[in-house]
């Protein structure tokens, strides 16, 4: 039997390798003869990069660069050999989400020659990580290290650059990228706004005289799970900027900003990027990618999961296992469970699709309806009726989608009762034993079967 193991990390426990080495331990007590193919996973956050290396190897690199705060910080990224990835030489304006295509960057450097691939995962230099409840500032705070990460990754050849968005403290909608890469942001006096979406409310043109030249010859691919616009209700302040510590007030600050942005970028760089699906990622990062780089959005899991030609290993392989920290109503919405199920089943109907996460929502998988017991599902083996299941609505409505995506099986790894903190320190073990149950169950179906 060959296993093809395309776990996700599990935030704050393990990252995506360790996850898989996890679940081939499992297997590998069971089935000490099967064959165990890893591809690590990721779908456009935090831990992109180190799937990248991992499944299709590279070097990683690290340079000098500022935080959100523009705190001096080291910060790491990746160039990866591109003789080994599948399917990343695409050409400006190809298809992203919903196979929409971005009309404004689709007679940029179409015919740009695309040597060595770079990753550059926008949380290492503008992430979370380096505020906290006392020091986070979403009015102020830059991706400006992102765009020195990404000018060092000019410097070493790149000419494909794959940029990921999750995790990110600032809401500046990639000004601060723009800036670090020569752009000047200028107000009504021609001096240079400062730091932070805030500022934005004050632009009033742009300046590119100075932007790299390189990136006019540079494939810019933004890697994200989310499909936000730039502004609105569901727009990078208003559904993301509260966890970057926004207030109500900060939020609508903020989004009159980044709208005021938008409408300089259209007038003066004729690009209407607004409204774009996925612009609002990375606080908006999606949208200033789009409009001062040769860039094009796709699903995260998409472009990993072609990068590391998770396809054509699935059509060989008889089980695979995916999974992440949690699966719930979210889960068949671009996130990684979700999409290696699609890609998987895709490739190799006949394939069986396991998915391990570290909790279940208990909408997914319930039930309909009542819970069944030993003598059917109209009365338990007290001789009691059958009772209610209490549900989250969004999680169980969302559950059809997720098994509609191709997962077969949904089980969460936690053994006993216990804390967060023992959860999150006993998440290898608690991998490893449900994947040789899975493994298990497998190989007796497979028994029974002969």
């Amino acid at each position: 039997m060959k296993f093809l193991i395309a776990m996700d990390s599990f935030k704050g426990s393990l990252d995506a390798v360790a996850a898989c080495r996890a679940v081939v331990r499992g297997v590998k007590a069971v089935c000490p003869t099967a064959c165990c193919d890893i591809a690590p996973m990721a779908d456009g956050g935090e831990g992109t990069l180190d799937a990248l290396l991992a499944s299709v190897g590279g070097r990683r690199c690290s340079a000098m660069v500022h935080d959100p705060l523009m705190r001096p910080v080291r910060a790491e990224y990746g160039l990866l050999d591109a003789q080994n990835i599948g399917g990343v030489r695409g050409t400006a304006g190809a298809r992203g989400f919903a196979g929409v295509r971005n009309a404004g960057n689709a007679n940029r450097a179409t015919a740009a020659e695309f040597g060595r691939v770079a990753v550059v995962e926008m949380a290492r230099a503008s992430g979370l990580q380096y505020v906290d409840e006392h020091t986070h500032d979403p009015l102020h705070a830059s991706t400006f290290g992102t765009g020195e990460l990404i000018r060092h990754a000019l410097d070493d050849g790149a000419r494909t650059i794959i940029v990921t968005l999750g995790g990110s403290a600032t809401n500046d909608g990639g000004a601060g990228i723009a800036q670090a890469l020569g752009t000047r942001l200028l107000d009504a006096t021609g001096r240079d706004l400062e730091p932070g979406g805030a500022a934005l409310a004050r632009l009033d043109h742009i300046d590119t005289a100075r932007m790299d030249p390189r990136l006019a010859h540079t494939e810019v691919r933004i890697a994200t799970d989310v499909t936000n616009p730039l502004t609105g209700p569901n727009g990078a302040s208003a559904v993301f900027g509260p966890q970057k510590g926004a207030t109500p007030g900060m939020v609508r600050q903020l989004d009159d900003a980044l709208g005021r942005f938008a409408q300089v970028i259209e007038r003066d760089l004729g690009r209407s990027v607004a409204a774009v699906p996925g612009s609002g990622a990375g606080g908006g990062t999606g949208a200033g990618l789009l409009a001062f780089t040769n860039a094009t959005i796709e699903p995260g899991i998409q472009l990993v999961a072609t990068a590391s030609r998770l396809a054509g290993r699935a059509r060989t392989a008889d089980v695979c296992i995916t999974g992440e920290g949690r699966i719930d109503g979210q889960t068949a919405y671009g996130k990684t469970p979700a999409g290696v199920a699609q890609i998987v089943k895709r490739a190799n109907p006949r394939m069986v699709v396991v998915a391990l996460a570290g909790a279940v929502a208990r909408g997914v998988a319930a039930v309909p309806q009542a819970v069944a017991g030993s003598r059917g599902v109209d009365g338990c083996a007290d001789g009691s009726a059958a009772r209610p299941i209490p549900r989250d609505d969004a999680d169980y409505s969302a559950s059809a989608d997720l098994y509609a995506c191709g997962i077969d099986a949904v089980f969460p790894i936690i053994r006993e009762p216990q804390s967060l903190a023992d959860a999150c320190r006993e998440t290898a073990g608690n991998l490893a034993a449900t994947a040789a149950n899975v493994a298990r169950l497998l190989a007796a179906v497979a028994d029974t079967d002969r």
